[in-house]
C-alpha cells in the first residue's frame, strides 16, 4: 500500500482536489435521505405543515388558546403576534417571524403546546359547547391533568398533536392546504433534484480526475521502468527474466492503475460517507443504531472468511502470469526447433499445465468474489427487514415517523456499502500491492555499472587503442573467475583476433570493453583512459559492436544501417552496405534501401542479417570495431570479400574479432588464444602453430593435415 501511495506522490494536488469534490458528493448523497424523510413526514403526513405553533391564527382561535393560559403566558403570546385584518378571510394574528428570536420561539412553543392539545381534545369531544363557558378554575384543573398525561407520552406524539392543531387552525383561517402541501413537496423535490444533479456532476468530475491520475501514474511508471531497464547492465538483466520484465511493465502496472482508480473513486469516498452516515443515523434515531453495529460485525465475519480462503491465491496470481508469459515466449521463440523435433504435443502439454494452473486460481478467486456478493445482498436485505420490523414498533408506539424509518434504512445502507467497499478493496489490494512491489523492485534496483561523478573524456586524437592490464572477471554470485589475469594490447590499424574453445571466455572478454559487465580486477583502457572513468555514452560512441546473434529492428534497411548514426548521409549508408557485402541483395529488392524489415529481422536470411549488422557498425565510423563471431553465417567467398573490404575501411581503427574459424583470422596481426579464461598463447597464426598447443589443436580440427604441415614447414623454413 505504501508503494502505491508513493507512486501517487507526483499527483498530490489532483488527489487533494478529488478529496474536496468527494466531500461535496458525500454531502449531496447524505442530504437526500433527509429530504425523503421530510417529504414523507411533513409533505404527505402533515400536509406540508412543519411548524409546532401556528404562524397565522384566527382571533377567535387565539382567544380559545388564551383561556387555558396564565396571565404571564398570555403576555408572552401577545408579544409574539401582531394583528392582521386584511390578508385572510377572518381577522387574524400573525407571528412576528422577523423579530422573534430562536429562544423566544422555543418559549412560545412550550407555552402553547399544552393548550393546543387541550383545545383540540375538548372541541373533538364537545364541538357545540363554547370553551369560554367552562369556569376558569375547571379550565386550570383540566390543564394540570393534561400536563400530567402528556409528560408520560413520547415527545413525537406531542409534536404530532400540535401539528394537527396547526393544520386545523390554518383551515379555519381559510388557507388552501392542498396548495400548501403541493408547494412544500415541490420545493423539497426541487432541492433534492438540485442535490442529485450536483452529486452527479461531482461524481463525473471525480471519475474524470481519477482516470486521469491513474493513467498518468501508469504512463509515468511505464516510462520509468523502461528507462531503468534500458540502463540495466547484463548483471541486472540476468536477475530479471525477459518474461518477468514484460509482465511487470504491462500487467503489474495495469493492476496498479486499476487499483488507483478504485482508491481515488471509492476508497477515499467510503470513510467520508460512512462517518457521515453514522452521524446522520444518530440524529435520525439513536435507538436503532445497534442494527448498524450488528451489520458491520456480520459483514466483517464474511470478509474475514474470504480473506482466509482467497488471500493466498491473490498473492500467487502475478507469479503465475509471469510463468505463463515465460513458457509462451519460450515456445514462440523456439517454434522452428519444436517443429523440427516434432515436440509440439509435449510443449502443448507444458503450456496447458501452466495455463490450467492460472485458470484454476482465477476461477477460485472469481467464485469466491461472486459468492460474496449474494451473501452481502442477503445481509443487506436482512438488515432492511430488521430495521422495518424495529421501526414499525417505534412508529406504533409514537417514537418515530415513517419518513425517519425510511431515512434510517438509507443511511444504514450507505454505511454498510462504505464498509463493504473498504473490505472489497482490502481483498483486491494484496494483488496490487504485490504488483507495486514488483514494479518498485525494478525502479529501486541498484545498477552495478554507473557513470563516474566527475567523468573524464577521451583525447581527441585517440584512435581506439585498447589495453587489458591484468584483467580478471567473475559473474555476480559466482564462486570462481571466468577470466584470469588477462593482459594484451590491441593497436589501431591492426586486427586482434580472439579464439578458443567453447566456454573459454571469448564473448565475456569483449563484453567487458563496452562495460556490459565491469571487471572484477585489473583495468581496461582505451586511448589511455580507464573505461570506468568516462561516461558509458562516450565509451560506446567509440565502439562499433556486432553481436554474436545478429539483431535487427522493425523498420527499413536504411533505418537499421543508420541505427547508430541517425544523421548519416545516403552516401555513408551505401558505403557501409558495400563494405559489408550487403549491397548486392539490397539492390535486388523492389524498394532497395526502403525495403521493410520485420521485427527481429525474420524476413531476411541469417547471412543477410549478419551483413546488415556489420553495415550498421561500419556506418557509425567508430574508432574501435568489435566483431563477436559475426561471420559465422557467411559463405567463404563473401567472408573473404568482406574481410578484404573491412581491412581497407578500418585501416586506422582498432579491430577486435572473436572467431570460431581459423580461416577468418589467418591474417590478423595478433591472435589471442583463450583456454579456460586464461591466455594460452599470443602471436600470429604461424607463430602460434609452433608455440601454442591449444591453438595447434584448434587448427588441427579445422585444417587438413596437408595444410597444417605446409604451415608448419613454412614457419620452420623462415
Amino acid at each position: 500500500m505504501n508503494k502505491i501511495l508513493k507512486f501517487l506522490k507526483p499527483h498530490i494536488r489532483q488527489v487533494f482536489l478529488i478529496m474536496m469534490i468527494l466531500v461535496v458528493q458525500a454531502y449531496c448523497d447524505l442530504s437526500l435521505p433527509a429530504y425523503t424523510s421530510d417529504i414523507v413526514n411533513v409533505g404527505i403526513q402533515q400536509s406540508g405543515v412543519e411548524e409546532k405553533i401556528p404562524y397565522q391564527i384566527a382571533k377567535e382561535d387565539m382567544k380559545e388558546l388564551e383561556l387555558f393560559l396564565t396571565p404571564v403566558e398570555q403576555k408572552i403570546v401577545q408579544d409574539a403576534y401582531r394583528e392582521d385584518t386584511k390578508t385572510y378571510e377572518k381577522e387574524a394574528y400573525v407571528l412576528k417571524k422577523d423579530t422573534i428570536s430562536k429562544e423566544n420561539k422555543e418559549e412560545l412553543e412550550e407555552t402553547l403546546k399544552h393548550s393546543m392539545i387541550l383545545v383540540s381534545m375538548l372541541k373533538e369531544k364537545q364541538p357545540d359547547v363554547p370553551l369560554s363557558s367552562i369556569p376558569e378554575t375547571q379550565r386550570m384543573q383540566m390543564r394540570k391533568q393534561m400536563e400530567e398525561k402528556i409528560s408520560k407520552l413520547p415527545e413525537m406524539m406531542t409534536e404530532q398533536a400540535n401539528i394537527l392543531y396547526v393544520k386545523s387552525a390554518y383551515k379555519h383561517l381559510g388557507m388552501d392546504m392542498d396548495h400548501f402541501q403541493n408547494r412544500y413537496i415541490l420545493i423539497a423535490g426541487a432541492k433534492m433534484l438540485s442535490l442529485a444533479f450536483l452529486g452527479m456532476f461531482a461524481s463525473i468530475c471525480i471519475g474524470f480526475l481519477a482516470a486521469r491520475v491513474a493513467a498518468s501514474t501508469g504512463k509515468t511508471l511505464r516510462t520509468n521502468v523502461f528507462k531503468k531497464v534500458v540502463g540495466f547492465s547484463n548483471a541486472e538483466s540476468d536477475k530479471f527474466s525477459t518474461a518477468s520484465l514484460i509482465t511487470r511493465s504491462t500487467n503489474d502496472i495495469q493492476q496498479i492503475q486499476m487499483v488507483t482508480v478504485m482508491l481515488l473513486r471509492m476508497v477515499l469516498y467510503a470513510p467520508i460517507i460512512g462517518i457521515g452516515g453514522v452521524f446522520k443515523a444518530f440524529h435520525t434515531n439513536v435507538s436503532m443504531t445497534w442494527i448498524i453495529a450488528l451489520a458491520v460485525v456480520l459483514i466483517s465475519m464474511v470478509v474475514f472468511l474470504l480473506f482466509i480462503v482467497a488471500m493466498p491465491k491473490f498473492k500467487s496470481l502475478q507469479k503465475m502470469v509471469d510463468k505463463l508469459n515465460l513458457v509462451t515466449r519460450e515456445i514462440l521463440t523456439g517454434l522452428q526447433v519444436i517443429r523440427a523435433f516434432s515436440t509440439q504435443k509435449q510443449e502443448q502439454e507444458r503450456f496447458d499445465n501452466v495455463n490450467k494452473e492460472l485458470t484454476r486460481t482465477n476461477l477460485f478467486v472469481n467464485r469466491a468474489m461472486t459468492l460474496m456478493m449474494p451473501t452481502m445482498m442477503l445481509l443487506m436485505n436482512g438488515i432492511s427487514v430488521l430495521i422495518i420490523w424495529t421501526g414499525a414498533k417505534g412508529i406504533d408506539s409514537g417514537q418515530m415517523q415513517v419518513g425517519d424509518m425510511m431515512a434510517f434504512i438509507q443511511y444504514t445502507m450507505q454505511i454498510i456499502m462504505a464498509f463493504l467497499v473498504i473490505c472489497m478493496i482490502s481483498v483486491m489490494l494484496p494483488r496490487a500491492t504485490v504488483s507495486a512491489g514488483r514494479v518498485d523492485e525494478i525502479l529501486t534496483c541498484d545498477i552495478g555499472i554507473k557513470d563516474p561523478l566527475t567523468p573524464e573524456t577521451f583525447p581527441a586524437q585517440g584512435k581506439g587503442k585498447v589495453v587489458f592490464d591484468h584483467v580478471s572477471f567473475s559473474y555476480p554470485g559466482a564462486e570462481e573467475n571466468v577470466l584470469h589475469d588477462v593482459s594484451f594490447v590491441a593497436e589501431p590499424g591492426k586486427t586482434t583476433a580472439i579464439i578458443g574453445s567453447t566456454g573459454s571466455g571469448k564473448t565475456t572478454l569483449i563484453n567487458l570493453i563496452p562495460r556490459f559487465y565491469d571487471v572484477t580486477a585489473g583495468t581496461i583502457k582505451i586511448d589511455g583512459k580507464d573505461i570506468r572513468e568516462v561516461t558509458q555514452k562516450d565509451l560506446r560512441n567509440k565502439i562499433g559492436y556486432v553481436p554474436q546473434k545478429a539483431v535487427l529492428f522493425k523498420g527499413t534497411i536504411e533505418s537499421n544501417i543508420l541505427f547508430g548514426n541517425v544523421k548519416g548521409s545516403k552516401e555513408e549508408m551505401e558505403e557501409a552496405a558495400q563494405v559489408a557485402q550487403a549491397e548486392e541483395f539490397i539492390l535486388e529488392k523492389p524498394e532497395q534501401y526502403n525495403s521493410s524489415v520485420s521485427q527481429g529481422g525474420t524476413n531476411v536470411s541469417g547471412g543477410q542479417k549478419q551483413r546488415l549488422s556489420i553495415a550498421r557498425a561500419v556506418a557509425k565510423h567508430p574508432d574501435l570495431f568489435i566483431f563477436d563471431d559475426s561471420f559465422s553465417a557467411l559463405d567463404y567467398k563473401t567472408d573473404v570479400s568482406l574481410r578484404k573490404a573491412l581491412k581497407e575501411h578500418t585501416s586506422e581503427s582498432t579491430v577486435i574479432i572473436v572467431a570460431q574459424r581459423i580461416s577468418t583470422i589467418l591474417h590478423a596481426e595478433q591472435i589471442i588464444v583463450l583456454d579456460e579464461g586464461r591466455i594460452a598463447g599470443k602471436g600470429t597464426h604461424r607463430e602460434l602453430l609452433n608455440s601454442c598447443e591449444v591453438y595447434r589443436q584448434i587448427a588441427a580440427s579445422q585444417l587438413s593435415e596437408k595444410e597444417l604441415k605446409e604451415e608448419l614447414n613454412h614457419e620452420a623454413w623462415t
